[in-house]
């Protein structure tokens, strides 16, 4: 939708001549006697033209519009009588009773009506008509899909079109008259008629019987309208779209197609490529077809075609090759969007196969240059992927020399390019270094500059080499830096990497300009940084001149800065409080700290006690660092916004656990059980997928109950499900008692999926329960009568075997946690301890025993521990929280492995609490 331009609003186009208002008050010009023409078509274009800028009209007034635009229908003038044909059309979905002009719009789609009448009926029509009446239009609507004359035709199957979804059925059956259309041979250039009135009839008022004859048309745009009326119709069909694909394909070679629209021809494509990803079966018969498309004479046909054998799955490089070798013609095109669809398209090939891509490189190199930025920066990102390390030093020249023509846009993703260029090719860092230092001083916005601090970020994560020299130049950077958040970024990387150093001492003036000359954000980052470098210092006097320094800070305006400083004096005079605040390599997960601080502040009972963090699981800076980082702008500009659309990405797990706690919460019965302890998850799949009911499991660990939380989904359209409930069946003294269940009264394929919960009660809610249940789903069905859409009276009873539900301890109890393990086994000596020794001769090999432990305790594996270097023992660390109270809790796994008899496990736990180190042992023995 358009909207006004500040060069119109000032020349007062839109404030009194096109005034809503005013147009609705200037409407009696419809009443006037005699009518004139000029005037009604001016009107009618100013509301079309606020309808277009997105003003809107109520009911009333839309009404009255519509209905005076009406009293034109019988005036003579073509040109007004397309102007009402256009607004009727506009003002219908706001208008009411605009059925009752049905009558009129159809007596101009009559086959003796004139030919400039009866597309602008058909489109007005299809608006105006509710899904009751299609099946009394359906003669008028073939007659005109299978015209002659190109404009009908094409109105009748766009309108088709646009009834689909409100009439399928009457829709469906004018499946014949869309193939006729898809197969004409030729568009008839002219038709019968005497001439008359002026050109094209506009502004006659003579007789309008006169006539019309039409311009030729040689686009053939019936056959694209009438290819998209008929995949509408067959898309349900796999075979039909096959069949339809293989008849207009024209065979191998292409030449026999009937479709002469390229337009048609690039759709029946997409179709081929959508076919043979859903069915691979035929890949070979549809990439003959793509192949022959490739030869055809329209370059939006080539372009398509390669493109489509370019996004196939699994594609090797010898089907490559040819439309490789098509997208290289266009590289040297004198069209820029030839040029920039085939450079866009490689770039995007050149993620998975760069060394087919790495032939066009010559033609890629002389693109780097073109006056197009688009065409040089798709150009740039697929060199620096197909490239091989004797080319980047060549590629570095060019590209210096282009950073100054580019906005500040295309140099983010130059920059993202040479990001991953380091990593790709660690021995050229002194030329990209070089590089990133000299952008750095270029002028530029935050976008451009963080790109360019974020790449040396890199350098210095993943290439130990050049590390002092990018320390420095980020030093200098921060010296002019106008970005408050990238200054901070900085001072905290030099805090972190500072002090390891050979030479620390040459950072710490940096920093400290930075309390001096900074505001207070920055001041209070600088002294944290400083304060790090004294904790780590080996040097007495390097830690009593921080001491010096932050003791000057004492004195600053800004109460955090004081506040910061006072507190890293004493950090610094007390190892146990800088192992706490400075050298800890564990922090909160954000998605579970927020979750239980969500439930801290909704539960009213809870404010009364202190939030407790100790339940709060623990991730490593490095676990945090791996889901904070963004994905580099080279693996994600060329990848194909389609396809990418067509599946949203996934919740994180604080979206999903904070959709949970919303659902229990629309339950009051479940307000008496006070905060959720755990959710699962990744909700258990009950069902295949395949069948017609599928189920999935949550559970929700409380104090004193236990919720099972069942998603119910109904995939039969014409099948009602009533009074839906699953019946569990916990094992023999589970500690469990049933308390509540709350079914679905009414399931349908529309508002699925539903949810039935079932409630039990925790026996004795010290102990952690596990057991399994039989589940069985139980329901009413009934059939939908298809007349009315409603669930006919009787149905019968029906039930459906689920499978089992387990209730664990890894997954449901315990939770995965990060910690220290030396430090943190040695603190929990005195609490709850157990050790035993397990023969496990089912497995096959240490690695093998390491992931099956895993995954039953779910827990956190600690220092690369899941990864076993030696065959015949390996120690296993792993931590985690129990929930309920139940603490932090360790575990050490000493394994041996000896063919014939396979993993010996040795099973030591320390627990804060008792019941949650033998949950641990009950895990691995039982």
């Amino acid at each position: 939708m358009a909207y006004v331009s500040k060069k119109e609003d000032e020349s007062g186009l839109s404030s009194y001549y096109n005034n809503k208002t005013t147009i609705i008050q200037e409407a009696r010009v419809f009443n006037d006697s005699p009518i004139s023409p000029r005037k009604c078509r001016a009107l009618l274009t100013r509301i079309v033209y606020l309808l277009y800028i997105g003003e809107t009209f109520s009911a009333q007034e839309a009404t009255t519009l519509f209905f005076g635009t009406t009293k034109l229908f019988q005036h003579k003038d073509s040109a007004l009588r397309q102007m009402v044909y256009l607004a009727i059309k506009e003002l219908a979905t706001t208008a009411e009773d605009v059925i009752m002009v049905t009558s009129s719009i159809m007596k101009d789609m009559q086959p003796n009506s004139e030919v400039i009448y009866r597309p602008n009926a058909i489109r007005a029509l299809c608006r105006i008509i509710d899904p009751s009446m299609a099946q009394g239009v359906e003669r008028f609507f073939k007659a005109a899909i299978v015209d002659r004359t190109p404009s009908i035709s094409s109105a009748a199957l766009v309108s088709s079109y646009h009834l689909f979804p409100l009439a399928k059925d009457v829709v469906k059956r004018w499946v014949n008259e869309a193939q006729e259309a898809v197969s004409a041979k030729s568009s008839s250039p002219f038709f019968p008629g005497s001439s008359g009135g002026g050109y094209l009839n506009f502004g006659s008022s003579g007789n309008s019987n006169s006539g019309y004859q039409p311009i030729p048309s040689t686009s053939y745009i019936t056959q694209y309208h009438a290819l998209g009326l008929l995949y509408l119709i067959r898309q349900q069909d796999r075979m039909a779209v096959t069949k339809m694909i293989q008849q207009l394909g024209g065979g191998k070679s292409g030449a026999g197609t009937t479709l002469k629209n390229s337009m048609a021809l690039c759709m029946l494509i997409r179709y081929a490529a959508k076919v043979m990803e859903e069915d691979p079966n035929i890949q070979r018969q549809i990439l003959d077809l793509l192949e022959g498309w490739l030869r055809h004479k329209s370059d939006m046909v080539n372009f398509e075609a390669a493109r489509a054998i370019c996004e196939m799955k699994n594609v090797n490089a010898s089907q490559l090759t040819k439309p490789i070798a098509v997208l290289q013609l266009f590289l040297s095109s004198p069209k820029p969007v030839l040029k920039f669809s085939a450079t866009r398209t490689l770039a995007t090939l050149a993620l998975t196969h760069p060394a087919a891509v790495a032939s066009c490189n010559v033609d890629l190199e002389n693109l780097i240059t073109d006056q197009n930025r688009g065409v040089a920066t798709y150009a740039i990102t697929t060199l620096l992927k197909t490239g091989n390390e004797a080319s980047v030093d060549r590629l570095m020249k060019q590209i210096t020399g282009f950073m100054s023509e580019i906005s500040d846009e295309f140099k983010v993703i130059i920059v993202d390019a040479i990001r991953s260029l380091c990593i790709k090719f660690p021995t050229k860092h002194v030329s990209m270094l070089a590089f990133l230092s000299g952008v750095l001083r270029d002028e530029g916005g935050y976008d451009f500059k963080r790109a360019v601090v974020e790449a040396m970020f890199d350098m210095i994560k993943f290439i130990s080499d050049c590390k002092e020299q990018a320390l420095s130049h980020l030093c200098e950077f921060i010296e002019d830096c106008e970005f408050t958040k990238l200054s901070v970024r900085i001072l905290h990387l030099l805090g972190l990497e500072g002090p390891k150093a050979p030479q620390p001492t040459k950072y710490i003036r940096f920093i400290y300009n930075r309390v001096v000359l900074e505001n207070a954000t920055v001041r209070a980052a600088a002294v944290t940084s400083l304060a790090k470098f004294g904790v780590n210092a080996v040097d007495d006097g390097l830690r009593r001149s921080i001491g010096i320094l932050l003791n000057r800070c004492l004195d600053d305006v800004d109460d955090e800065v004081r506040d910061r400083a006072a507190m890293y004096l004493r950090v610094m005079k007390e190892t146990s409080l800088a192992d706490t605040y400075v050298k800890e390599e564990s922090v909160f997960s954000l998605a579970a700290l927020e979750s239980k601080l969500v439930a801290y502040v909704n539960d009213v009972d809870a404010s009364a006690q202190p939030f407790d963090a100790s339940s709060i699981p623990k991730i490593s800076r490095a676990q945090l660092a791996a889901e904070s980082t963004r994905p580099s702008t080279l693996d994600t500009i060329a990848a194909p916004a389609t396809r990418a659309s067509a599946s949203p990405p996934p919740p994180t797990a604080a979206e999903t656990q904070s959709a949970y706690v919303q659902q229990l919460a629309d339950i009051p019965h479940f307000a008496e059980y006070g905060t959720v302890l755990n959710s699962s998850v990744k909700p258990a799949q009950l069902t295949e997928s395949e069948t017609e009911y599928q189920v999935t499991c949550v559970k929700h660990i409380f104090k004193e109950h236990i919720v099972f939380q069942f998603n119910v989904s109904n995939t039969l359209p014409d099948t009602v499900l009533e009074q839906v409930v699953v019946v569990m069946q916990p094992q023999a003294d589970s500690g469990l008692t049933e308390d509540v269940v709350f079914q679905i009264d009414s399931l349908s394929c529309a508002n699925s999926p539903g949810i039935v919960y079932v409630s039990f009660k925790r026996d004795n809610p010290q102990e952690y329960t596990t057991t399994s249940f039989q589940c069985i789903l139980k329901f009413i069905s009934k059939e939908l009568d298809p007349s009315t859409g409603r669930p006919e009276e009787e149905g019968y009873e029906d039930e459906y075997q689920l499978e089992e539900v387990e209730l664990s301890a890894g997954g449901d109890y315990i939770i995965p946690s990060y910690a220290s393990f030396s430090s943190e086994w040695d603190r929990l000596r005195s609490g709850a301890t157990a050790t035993e020794t397990f023969s496990l001769g089912a497995m096959e090999s240490i690695k093998a025993a390491c992931d099956s432990i895993i995954e039953l305790l779910n827990m956190e594996p600690l220092g690369g521990t899941e990864a076993p270097s030696s065959t015949s023992v390996h120690t296993l660390q792993l931590s985690g929280l129990v929930t309920g109270g139940g603490g932090k809790v360790l575990v050490r796994c000493r394994m041996t492995f000896s063919r014939g008899q396979g993993v010996t496990l040795e099973l030591g736990v320390r627990a804060e609490q008792e019941n949650a180190c033998a949950l641990v042992v009950s895990v691995i023995g039982g």
